[in-house]
């Protein structure tokens, strides 16, 4: 049977990888000239695909404003085809609410100029994530083309219907020997006339459903191939009985084969098989500092930042929509896949860093100024010199414990709520900076009578602050005469606990954990374990020689600390352990690791907290994980993916027998080390226990019972790329000229995680709302005249009309928020829940605190599906399926 080949012309434009953006700048702004060029000549090279990322438009038009109206007629024409995406993301560690703006910000860039392609288009993403049908279905498309994930053991056709987790599905196309195969078209016509009977085509185009393949034309950083329609012709005449070649379209390869109406197979789930291909299945600890950074501000910007801003937006401020667009762009372009894997140079990671770096200090110092403008012009019921205004970012009323860093004028005082009654508090740490803040000057009103203290202490203090409305705050007053002071002190005790758990330090440093609920003791937990890594940026790969050294075969230094309000136990070991990989193999262990696991329970709450400090700056090449042993033997673990609860197995059994009985034919080991959003957890009928990573989000079950979570801390590596790693046969991944001396991580490191143990199921425990919460802190805002310096900048007075408490909405129901945020194209706001549960149906309803004009409910675009009723301000939403998530429009 003849086949139709559709070239499709295209560059593969990784914004960095061994080089820097920069760099991968320069050149785009040259090569797209070309493209553009080529593009206009009355020819039949008549199509160009710009990688399905629109933040090349941004980066090219930077430099080259006066291409504008050029780029504008070419995709208006048809025949430059941009978009969805604004950055190529990654699927599996970026949250969903990044996914979720990545392409609706891409679609916004590429309106501007035309219609963008209506595709998945997602040709080097390390996996696909099993919520990205949903994600598609929503943006209203209805097909993706990608090459990693899925192998022929799984599906016999590169063509096929994709579910995901919610049961949402998508036609897919896969691109199985990548999106390079036809990018090296020989000139030689005897060479030629081979091309097309070699591999990858000849194994790849007889597995195709119909008559209609795929030959992407193009490279990483690859220039337009100028002589290609004559490349084209030669290949038709030489391969007349067998092809027809044409310039093609994603688009169009798309719709030739759906016109043929093809049966095709189904495959469900989240696609990470790395026969075919190599998916990197620890790429989730490369760089694990700069892992941990993206957790954190992904976290920060959608579940303290945009809320706040919206809480403000209700009550009169501006929402500084550009900002909020500027931070998640640069967001972006380390969301894509190589910057987010920290497969790139160290050099380039230094661009993700002080990306990173800006887009924390620019939403922080956004949230601070909000925080301000709200917490000044609430109107005083007393008159106090100093107030905490507290913010609750959640769609739930919370009673917890609050950490912040505060200034105070002396160490005992009072804090009163709303109803003056006192609020207990402790100091965790105290440090004078009287000099620092009296002498600083620059206040705007010096004739203004105002508090003036004659001690200043930088101080951290934990205060447990009573009721606290949803999406709302409420602020606290400072009595200087009274005392609600609660002392810290530290104890001779080895025990510590709260209404929820009873904890012990033994001897060897671990934790034993008595879940008062479930009456269940879990014995040892957090066992700190050390072992070798002999990968590279991409894979973590165990020596073949390892040596595993556990914390508990060293005598710790334990300190305990308690108070009312919070109680900790640190355990300090100097582990002894090898220095490099030569050294472990040899079984010698020259240097000293000083290494520390705090845990922390505060008062009410079922969250314990711990904190690990590891002092990394004499040994290379290993590997820091923390053990739970949970006593409860499983065949899967539960944890979350974006927008929904997913489970996988423990040991892929069919891969591996696939895997030992032909490892040739496989590029990577289908190992069972994975990746979360805010939870993992085991659990039966009975009970369970989920970790709530807060860096490093990668997790593996282990133990002979398969009963252990094992969360990775960190992991060090010095190379780019190394060949025949033991989970990664064959050839280097990246490069294996580059050095990586900085990924060896060299310093002080400091990573946060928490546990909850629960009695009862999974979905009674409501263990993704609790994680949600874990990730979405309260924040406080401290008012004081004499912090009005250069220390906080100086701001004039504004009328103070806001009332003391204030609270926007509240949901009532089994739904998991993921973002509450200003709609894009209209005034209302945006709210998104989604069902954490375990395949189970949730119900929920919004209880709005001030008057509502409509509700409607709106798809990821935003434009409205139905409107929803209203009654006594109070909306029911409709019912939510297993991983599945709504999104509403509220004015």
């Amino acid at each position: 049977m003849k086949k139709t080949v559709h070239v499709v012309p295209h560059s593969h434009w990784d914004r960095e990888w061994y080089f820097t953006t920069s760099r991968s700048k320069i050149y785009l702004m040259h090569d797209l000239q070309k493209v553009l060029t080529q593009l206009e000549k009355d020819d039949t090279y008549d199509h160009f695909i710009l990688d399905g990322q629109a933040s090349l438009l941004d980066d090219y038009l930077n430099w080259r404003p006066q291409d504008r109206n050029r780029i504008r007629k070419l995709v208006q024409a048809g025949q430059l085809i941009i978009g969805p995406w604004y950055t190529q993301t990654d699927q599996l560690v970026i949250s969903g609410e990044s996914i979720v703006r990545n392409m609706l910000y891409g679609m916004q860039v590429c309106e501007a100029f035309g219609d963008y392609m209506n595709v998945g288009y997602v040709p080097d993403s390390f996996g696909q994530a099993a919520s990205m049908p949903q994600i598609y279905q929503q943006f209203g498309i209805e097909d993706t083309l990608f090459w990693r994930g899925v192998s022929d053991d799984e599906v016999k056709q590169t063509e096929f219907v994709w579910k995901g987790e919610d049961g949402s599905s998508v036609t897919a196309f896969q691109i199985p020997s990548g999106y390079y195969i036809g990018g090296a078209i020989p000139e030689n016509k005897e060479a030629l006339a081979d091309f097309l009977h070699e591999e990858p085509f000849k194994t790849t185009w007889s597995r195709s459903a119909t008559d209609q393949v795929y030959f992407p034309n193009g490279f990483d950083q690859a220039p337009v191939r100028e002589n290609l329609p004559e490349l084209i012709e030669q290949m038709n005449a030489l391969y007349q009985d067998e092809y027809e070649l044409h310039i093609s379209t994603i688009e169009k390869y798309i719709a030739a084969i759906k016109e043929q109406q093809p049966e095709l197979e189904e495959i469900a789930g989240e696609l990470i098989n790395g026969k075919l291909m190599r998916i990197h299945k620890t790429i989730f600890s490369s760089r694990s500092d700069l892992k941990a950074l993206n957790t954190q501000i992904q976290h920060y910007l959608t579940n303290v930042m945009e809320p706040i801003l919206t809480i403000a937006k209700q009550l009169g401020f501006e929402y500084p929509v550009e900002t909020v667009k500027e931070i998640w762009k640069l967001m972006f372009e380390n969301a894509a896949h190589d910057s987010i894997g920290s497969c790139v140079s160290d050099n380039t990671n230094e661009d993700v860093y002080m990306r990173y770096k800006q887009a924390r200090d620019i939403a922080m110092n956004l949230v601070e100024l909000t925080m301000r403008q709200i917490a000044t012009t609430i109107k005083e019921s007393k008159n106090t010199p100093i107030t905490f205004t507290l913010f609750n970012p959640y769609d739930h009323p919370r009673n917890e414990v609050v950490e912040a860093e505060v200034y105070l004028p002396q160490k005992e005082f009072a804090i009163l709520d709303e109803a003056g009654q006192s609020v207990s508090y402790t100091v965790l740490e105290m440090i004078d900076q009287t000099d620092y803040v009296l002498n600083q000057g620059n206040i705007l009103n010096p004739t203004k009578d105002y508090y003036h203290p004659t001690k200043v202490y930088k101080a951290k203090i934990a205060v447990a602050a009573g009721q606290l409305p949803s999406l709302g705050y409420t602020q606290l007053t400072i009595d200087l005469s009274g005392n609600s002071y609660q002392t810290f002190e530290r104890t001779t005790n080895r025990t510590i606990e709260n209404n929820y758990y009873r904890i012990t330090v033994n001897a060897n440093g671990s934790f034993d954990i008595f879940d008062k609920a479930a009456q269940v003791l879990y014995n040892e937990q957090g066992i700190i374990e050390e072992n070798g890594d002999n990968g590279d940026s991409f894979n973590y790969s165990p020596p073949e020689k390892d040596w595993v050294i556990s914390s508990i075969d060293f005598e710790p230094v334990i300190e305990v600390h308690e108070s009312s309000v919070l109680k900790t136990i640190k355990s300090s070991f100097v582990l002894q352990v090898p220095a490099n990989l030569e050294e472990r193999a040899a079984k010698k262990a020259t240097v000293q690791l000083p290494i520390s696991l705090e845990v922390t329970v505060k008062q009410d709450s079922p969250v314990i907290d711990f904190h690990l400090k590891a002092d990394n700056q004499s040994v290379d090449s290993h590997r820091i994980c923390v053990l739970f042993d949970t006593n409860i033997p499983s065949k899967f673990s539960t944890a979350d993916q974006q927008f929904g609860t997913i489970q996988r197995p423990v040991v892929f059994e069919k891969e591996m027998k696939l895997w030992e009985a032909n490892k040739e034919q496989w590029n990577e080991q289908p190992i069972a080390i994975e990746t979360c959003q805010t939870f993992v957890s085991l659990f039966n009928d009975q009970r369970g226990a989920a970790i709530l990573p807060k860096g490093v989000r990668e997790y593996e079950i282990v133990g002979e019972n398969y009963d252990t979570i094992r969360l990775t801390i960190f992991r060090t590596y010095g190379f780019m790329g190394k060949e025949n790693l033991m989970y990664r046969p064959g050839r280097a991944s990246g490069e294996t000229v580059i050095a990586t001396p900085d990924a060896q991580l060299h310093k002080r490191l400091e990573f946060s995680f928490s546990a909850y143990y629960f009695a009862g199921s999974f979905n009674q425990a409501d263990v993704a709302n609790i994680a949600k919460i874990a990730v979405s802190p309260v924040q406080l805002y401290q008012a004081a005249e004499f912090l009005n310096s250069r220390l906080n900048f100086t701001l004039g007075d504004e009328p103070k009309t806001l009332a003391t408490s204030y609270s926007m909405a509240e949901v009532v129901g089994d739904l998991t928020l993921s973002v509450v945020k200003k709609a894009e194209k209209r005034e209302g706001c945006i709210i998104r829940l989604y069902n954490g549960k375990l395949k189970e149906t949730c119900h929920a309803a919004i209880k709005f605190k001030q008057e509502v004009q409509k509700v409607e409910l709106v798809n990821l675009k935003e434009e409205t599906v139905a409107e929803l009723e209203l009654q006594d301000q109070t909306v029911s939403l409709p019912e939510v399926a297993h991983a599945k998530f709504i999104t509403l429009y509220v004015e």
